[in-house]
C-alpha cells in the first residue's frame, strides 16, 4: 500500500520504534532506517562505546548530523533514538521532513521491554525504572510537541499496531489530498 511521504517514529527506548518501523516500512514499500543503527554503522562501534568515549554530548552531535541527513531523503520510515527530540533542530527537521508518529508506552511497559538490555547507556543505573520515569516525564511533552499522531503501544501486537497506523495514515493522506 503506497502512502506518500516520510514517516518518523519518536518515543522512549522500548516503545517499539524499530520493530514497528520495520513493519510499517514493509507494509508501505518504504526504506527503513534506524538513526542509532546508522550511527553505529558509520562509527563502527556500539552506542554505549560512543557514550563512554564522547559522553552524551558527543553522541547527540552525531545523532543530529545523521537525522538531518536522513530526514532529507524520500519515501523512508525512520526510527529515531529516544533522545533525538531533545535537540530543537531535530524536532524542526522531523516536523518539516515528514509525518511524525509518537509511539507511547507506560513506564512499566518500557521497563519490562528494556530491563535486560545492556545496550542502553542511560539505563545503566542502580534504579533503571526510576530513570525511565524521569526520562518519560522530561521527554513526553517534547514527543507530543513534534507528533502528528500519538499511538499507545501498550498491550498491542506489532501487527495490530501496524494495521492501526496504516488506517490512520491512509485517512491523513486522503484528507490531505482533499484539502
Amino acid at each position: 500500500m503506497k502512502i506518500p511521504g516520510n514517516f518518523f517514529l519518536v518515543g522512549l527506548m522500548g516503545a517499539g520504534k524499530t520493530t514497528v518501523g520495520r513493519a510499517l516500512a514493509r507494509a508501505t514499500g518504504k526504506t527503513f532506517y534506524d538513526s542509532d543503527h546508522e550511527i553505529e554503522a558509520r562509527t563502527g562501534v556500539r552506542i554505549p562505546t560512543i557514550f563512554e568515549l564522547e559522553g552524551e554530548t558527543g553522541f547527540r552531535g552525531r545523532e543530529h548530523d545523521v537525522i538531518a541527513e536522513l530526514v532529507a531523503m524520500k519515501d523512508i520510515v525512520l526510527a529515531t533514538g529516544g533522545g533525538a527530540v531533545l535537540n530543537p533542530e531535530n524536532r524542526a527537521n522531523l516536523r518539516r521532513g515528514g509525518f511524525v508518529i509518537y509511539l507511547r508506552a507506560s513506564v512499566d511497559d518500557l521497563y519490562l521491554r528494556t530491563a535486560h538490555d545492556k545496550n542502553r547507556p542511560l539505563l545503566q543505573t542502580a534504579n533503571p525504572k526510576q530513570r525511565l520515569a524521569e526520562l518519560f516525564e522530561a521527554r513526553d511533552p517534547l514527543y507530543r510537541e513534534v507528533a502528528d499522531l500519538v499511538v499507545d503501544t501498550s498491550r498491542q501486537t506489532v501487527q495490530h499496531l501496524t494495521h492501526q497506523l496504516l488506517q490512520q495514515l491512509e485517512q491523513k493522506a486522503y484528507a490531505h489530498r482533499q484539502a
